[in-house]
């Protein structure tokens, strides 16, 4: 179980910290990182790190796949955490 909070933490943390980067690099007109990449960390369990770095930086909060996908990915993510910590309990 503790091993999942620490997941999680760490997905979250790198999730967010790549959304910033991909700011970054938006305002330097450099090269980007793909959506697909951001998109498969909310997938692995950082939605919630996306979500709070769309907000903070306001980036891709036009964009309807991050607008509408990643919460969703949140509620799947909320979904597969209540489903491993059942399972594994």
């Amino acid at each position: 179980m503790i091993c999942l909070v620490v997941y999680l933490f760490i997905i979250n943390i790198i999730t967010f910290i790549y959304m910033g980067l991909d700011k970054r690099k938006a305002k330097k007109h450099s090269f980007r990182i793909p959506e697909k990449v951001l998109l498969t960390l909310s997938f692995l369990g950082g939605s919630l790190g996306t979500l709070i770095a769309m907000h903070c930086f306001h980036h891709k909060t036009q964009k309807t796949i991050f607008k509408v996908g990643v919460p969703l990915l949140l509620i799947i993510n909320i979904f597969m955490i209540i489903f491993i910590c059942s399972y594994f309990h």
